[in-house]
C-alpha cells in the first residue's frame, strides 16, 4: 500500500471526505516567484527548463516550499507533444509558443510520426520520477496533456491565436483532415499519459485551454468525443481504501460551463470549471469531483476582498465532498506572492466548516 502524509487532494477527486477543501493552483510553478525567475534565467531558456529534468523537478518543488499547497503539478508544458512530433517548439519574448514547421497541409498530418514517450518525452517521465522521489510521499504529484483540440490549434495556426481561422477553416472546409490529426493526437496523448502514470504520477489533468472557442455541435464532435476517447485509454487502476491506487482524471474546458452535464457524462473522476461558472448550479456534486474557480485576477486585490471571494467560492459549493479549490485558469505572472498566501490559508481556514472534524 502506498502511503501519503496527505492524501486530501485525492481524496476529494474520488468524492470522499476530507476534513478541510484542498487547494492548489494552475500555474502554481511559474514566473509569479523570484525564485522561478532565478532558475529561468539560470537555464538560459524555456525549452531547457523544461527538458532538463533537475531544473523541471526544481520549477515543481519551489512553491512548495513557500505555501501548504495539496497537491503538486509537473512542470512542463501542453506543446510537448506537438515538439516530439517534428514541429520545432521555440518561445519568442512577450509572443509566446512557436512552431518552426506548422502544419501546412494535409500531406504534414499523415506524415506525422507517433512518438514514443519513453523516447522523444523521456526528459518529462524523467522529472516526473526525479520529483516523486523528492516528494518522498508528502502531496500527490499531478500529470498533465494538452487536450487534442487544443494541440491542434497551436499545430494548425502556427501558434497562439485570437480568431483560430486556420483550424477552423479546416474544421468546417476539410473534417476529414482534422479528424485525421485529432485521431493521432488522441493516441499520443493517452500514452503519454499512461507513460506519466508508469513515472509516478498520481492524477492526470487535460488542459482544453481553447474548446470554449468552439459552437455547441463543434465542441461535441472535435473536442469531447476525443477527450473521452483518451479516457478510455488510460490506465487509472482500482478504486480502493487505498486513494493512490486509482488514477483520477480531470477535464478542464476553458470557457466550457455550457457543457458540464455533457463533459461530466465521459467518465473523467472531476471538471475542471472557470470563474463564469456558479458552482451552486452545477449538477451530480457529491458524485463528481469539481476544481475550481476562483477569478485569477482578485489575487491583485487585498487580504479582506481575497478571504472573501474564498467564501463565495467555498458557499457556492456547499457541504458537499468532492470540491477542489483552484483558480479558474493560470495564475498571473504579476500577482503578489503574499497574496497567494492569503488564498491558501483562508481556503484552509475557511473550508473546515464544511467538513468533519
Amino acid at each position: 500500500m502506498s502511503y501519503l502524509k496527505n492524501d486530501r487532494y485525492l481524496r476529494a477527486l474520488q468524492c470522499l471526505p476530507v476534513d478541510y477543501t484542498p487547494v492548489w493552483m494552475m500555474r502554481q510553478a511559474g514566473r509569479y516567484l523570484p525564485e522561478y525567475r532565478k532558475l529561468r534565467l539560470k537555464a538560459g531558456n524555456f525549452m531547457t527548463l523544461c527538458q532538463t529534468p533537475e531544473l523541471a523537478c526544481e520549477a515543481t518543488l519551489q512553491p512548495l516550499k513557500r505555501f501548504d499547497l495539496d497537491a503538486a503539478i509537473i512542470f512542463s508544458d501542453i506543446l510537448t507533444i506537438p515538439d516530439a512530433m517534428g514541429l520545432g517548439l521555440h518561445f519568442e519574448a512577450g509572443e509566446g509558443p512557436k512552431f518552426v514547421k506548422p502544419i501546412l497541409s494535409n500531406i504534414d498530418i499523415e506524415q506525422l510520426p507517433i512518438p514514443d514517450p519513453e523516447q522523444s518525452l523521456k526528459y518529462v517521465m524523467d522529472a516526473i520520477r526525479l520529483t516523486k522521489k523528492e516528494l518522498a510521499g508528502k502531496i500527490p504529484l499531478i500529470g498533465f496533456s494538452g487536450s487534442p483540440w487544443t494541440l491542434a490549434t497551436y499545430m494548425l495556426e502556427g501558434g497562439s491565436s485570437k480568431a483560430f481561422t486556420k483550424i477552423k477553416k479546416m474544421m468546417y472546409c476539410d473534417p476529414k483532415a482534422l479528424h485525421l490529426l485529432l485521431n493521432k493526437l488522441s493516441t499520443c496523448i493517452a500514452l503519454y499519459l499512461n507513460a506519466q502514470i508508469q513515472a509516478g504520477a498520481q492524477s492526470i489533468m487535460i488542459f482544453d485551454t481553447w474548446g470554449g472557442v468552439l459552437s455547441h455541435q463543434c465542441y461535441q464532435e472535435f473536442s469531447l468525443y476525443y477527450m473521452q476517447m483518451i479516457l478510455s485509454q488510460l490506465t487509472r487502476g482500482v478504486k480502493s481504501p487505498d486513494v493512490t491506487s486509482y488514477v483520477p482524471i480531470t477535464l478542464f474546458t476553458k470557457g466550457g460551463g455550457l457543457w458540464l452535464d455533457h463533459i461530466m457524462q465521459t467518465g473523467c473522476d472531476a471538471i475542471g470549471v472557470d470563474w463564469t461558472v456558479d458552482l451552486s448550479k452545477i449538477k451530480h456534486k457529491g458524485q463528481v469531483a469539481v476544481q475550481g474557480n476562483l477569478d485569477p485576477s482578485i489575487l491583485y486585490a487585498g487580504k479582506s476582498i481575497i478571504e472573501s471571494n474564498v467564501d463565495t467560492v467555498l458557499t457556492e459549493f456547499g457541504g458537499y465532498n468532492g470540491h477542489i479549490f483552484n483558480l479558474g485558469h493560470g495564475i498571473h505572472q504579476d500577482t503578489p506572492v503574499e497574496h497567494v498566501q492569503y488564498l491558501i490559508d483562508a481556503v484552509h481556514q475557511q473550508s473546515k466548516r464544511y467538513h468533519y472534524d
